[in-house]
């Protein structure tokens, strides 16, 4: 399958960093998503319920990022991947995460990563994610 929904250049603000000034200030962070999904039967019935509703995701995104307190972008980052793959059920993601202005002298700083459904899934009796 080689079809990709994507979204760019959400933004949301919460409270990221390990700095004791960052713990009591929200940040704005800016999220750009690649979710792979068929998108055959959508395109072949051209109604909402049999696609990624991407209004969805991105609601629920900024409900939980502006929700969160995670000190590093790489779990915040982390923790959005598995969000999307476990309750939208996609089955991979790349998740880029730009924290603006976090660095004098740099207009961008953050992480890109990719995650598949495996990565989510409990790893043997009485597993653990």
């Amino acid at each position: 399958m080689t079809d990709t929904i994507f979204l760019s250049g959400l933004t949301a603000e919460c409270i990221i960093g390990i700095w004791d000034w960052e713990r009591k200030v929200r940040q704005k962070v800016v999220i750009d998503l690649e979710m792979r999904a068929d998108v055959r039967r959508a395109a072949a019935s051209d109604h909402i319920d049999d696609t990624l509703d991407y209004k969805k995701v991105s609601k629920r995104l900024q409900q939980f990022v502006e929700q969160s307190q995670f000190q590093l972008v790489e779990t915040l980052t982390d923790r959005i991947a598995q969000l999307v793959i476990t309750e939208f059920g996609v089955p991979a993601v790349k998740v880029r995460l730009n924290k603006q202005g976090a660095l004098r002298g740099s207009r961008d700083v953050g992480i890109v990563i990719e995650r598949r459904r495996e990565d989510y899934l409990p790893s043997g009796p009485g597993g653990s994610t």
